[in-house]
């Protein structure tokens, strides 16, 4: 019976230690509150459908609504990196405004145009980053129910 109360005092002495280490605020894993990037800016609702074809801009969206991403994204990034070749970061940011495009700057600028058509999601982007010398381009889409 004297070493079922011994251990069980030890066993609450070590139980009461973990907890007083645990309020100290000791953790190994370091909090840095407020250390990741803000999430993008969503972009709005008044964000509308670029036209198939070339927009009042000068960029040729093409037959997008038909389109397969596969071929579709390396003619529309070949297009960009032409366009674009040459241009300060301003100038690229002014460009795809002009033709539908939203657009933040960051670390890198990042433009967009994210539209629901047909219960898909249709997604171009720019992409221009300080490390690497040409834009990244593409298209994307992705619809419910598809599998």
């Amino acid at each position: 019976m004297r070493f079922w109360t011994i251990a069980a005092i030890a066993a609450l002495a070590s139980c009461g230690t973990g907890a007083l280490e645990a309020d100290s605020g000791l953790s190994p894993f370091p909090v840095e509150r407020g250390a990741a990037p803000p999430p993008p800016v969503a972009s709005g609702p008044d964000q509308g459908a670029p036209p198939e074809g070339r927009a009042p801009g000068g960029v040729d969206f093409g037959q997008w609504r038909r389109a397969d991403p596969a071929a579709y994204t390396p003619d529309f990034q070949a297009q960009m990196r032409t366009r674009q070749a040459g241009r300060g970061q301003a100038q690229i940011r002014a460009d795809l405004e002009a033709n539908g495009f939203a657009c933040e700057d960051g670390q890198r600028l990042d433009c967009r145009i994210e539209i629901m058509e047909r219960q898909c999601a249709f997604d171009w982007y720019v992409v221009m980053e300080s490390a690497r010398p040409e834009l990244i381009a593409g298209f994307d889409i992705m619809c419910l129910g598809a599998r």
